[in-house]
């Protein structure tokens, strides 16, 4: 067996078995096969597609070409989520302790951001000394402790998907719904969760345009999930504009803290909570009645129950509580900027994803996986699209420590966020 015939079986648009994708996962995570042979082979699976089986047997492949998390002793029901991405999505942060709060086990390792999209451990680690790189050991135990930890991906998890991964968005790759399932669901299946929420979110600022494709994109990784033996539900989240008002790493912390302290719940944050948490509470065999349960996470939230769960995770990983009690104390970035309407309308159009590249060019995100974050720069939106604004209220806020960016910031703004 060799790559180049398997390269050609798949060029000439042939099924390939799972000998041969076991061949190039094996050989490519070795450093056998070349960055350019897997390229060819990529290339030739996002033209020519993949059936149920070769998806089936990439993703196994995928997931079993590093470590596994055994999650077994947390009890018969593990429950995860996963989004698929988005701008100003700090859903985990706000939900996970509300999970946790009702007596489920909540042990969950996330990534870093890259692009325009935000990591949820970049969002944690603006908390000054939460520490996301504890080991395994330490992780289970924080779990055992406090029912809560959330870490980064410390595991040599799916480690095939990471190369693939990175090759894809170097040669235009990245938007495939098989290599999409495939990838997500290699890393949940080694993670250790046997009951999976998984947030797709469509629109502007994410992967899938529309709500068609990330149903497709959803049952592929349902059916993925049904042969692993997991338990996967899936829940559709509209990204055309920001989830919430925040965009950047310590504003977002900030606005997941107001949110669980009950002081501020934007409507679309609320909404994909409840959505998503009721159906992670019903997996984990908590209750049945899906409005019931909301109104159960609402309770929570109110009680400062969650909010408590939320603090005690902080304080047992390192973290500084004192800055989740006085939001005030996170360091502020040098110059804060509104900016103003300058004329009355409706709302039409805030483009997520173009509000996240502007968070990125700011610096609140990655271009490339060394770049270093600033935390405190961001971008807080003050309207949603089909509100109403005056001439003169305030647009945006703008968060930056070089001025020298204030000008393009400014005017592409004004450019992202359209009034009619």
């Amino acid at each position: 067996m060799s790559i180049l015939d398997i390269i050609t079986k798949k060029r000439d648009k042939k099924n390939l078995t799972k000998e041969e994708i076991d061949f190039f996962i094996k050989g490519y995570t070795n450093n056998e096969i070349t960055d350019y042979q897997a390229a060819a082979l990529i290339m030739a699976i996002f033209i020519n597609g993949m059936t149920d089986e070769e998806l089936y047997n990439l993703t196994f492949s995928m997931a079993n070409s590093g470590e596994i998390l055994d999650l077994s002793e947390f009890g018969e029901n593990v429950v995860d989520k996963h989004s698929t991405g988005g701008v100003g999505d700090k859903v985990s942060i706000v939900l996970l302790p509300i999970i946790a709060s009702f007596g489920i086990p909540v042990a969950k390792m996330s990534g870093r951001g890259l692009g325009f999209t935000g990591g949820t451990v970049d969002k944690l680690e603006s908390i000054p000394g939460y520490n996301t790189s504890i080991s395994i050991e330490e992780f289970k135990q924080n779990v055992h402790k406090t029912g809560i930890s959330m870490i980064g991906q410390t595991l040599n998890l799916a480690p095939a998907d990471k190369k693939i991964y990175s090759l894809r968005d170097s040669i235009s790759c990245v938007d495939d719904v098989s290599l999409i399932a495939s990838s997500i669901m290699s890393k949940k299946i080694a993670a250790g969760a046997n009951k999976i929420v998984l947030e797709v979110t469509y629109g502007k600022g994410a992967f899938m345009k529309n709500i068609e494709d990330a149903r497709v994109l959803a049952n592929k990784m349902e059916t993925l999930g049904k042969y692993a033996n997991l338990d996967v539900e899936s829940v559709f989240t509209p990204m055309d504009e920001p989830l919430g008002y925040a965009i950047g790493n310590t504003l977002e912390i900030i606005e997941a803290i107001n949110f669980l302290k009950n002081i501020s719940i934007p409507d679309d944050l609320k909404n994909a909570v409840l959505e998503i948490g009721s159906k992670m509470i019903k997996l984990a065999g908590k209750g049945d009645d899906l409005e019931k349960i909301k109104n159960e996470i609402i309770e929570k939230i109110e009680s400062g129950k969650a909010f408590d769960k939320f603090k005690e995770m902080v304080q047992t990983q390192g973290g500084d509580i004192s800055y989740l009690e006085d939001v005030n104390k996170f360091e502020k970035a040098k110059y804060i900027i509104d900016i103003k309407a300058d004329k009355s309308g409706t709302i039409k159009e805030i483009n997520a994803e173009n509000i996240g590249k502007l968070a990125c060019y700011l610096g609140a995100g990655r271009i490339k996986k060394e770049d270093k974050i600033d935390m405190s720069v961001g971008i807080i939106i003050h309207k949603k699209v089909g509100e109403i604004i005056n001439n003169g209220e305030i647009l945006a806020t703008i968060h930056l420590n070089d001025i020298s960016k204030k000008d393009i910031a400014i005017e592409t703004i004004k450019h992202i966020i359209k009034v009619d």
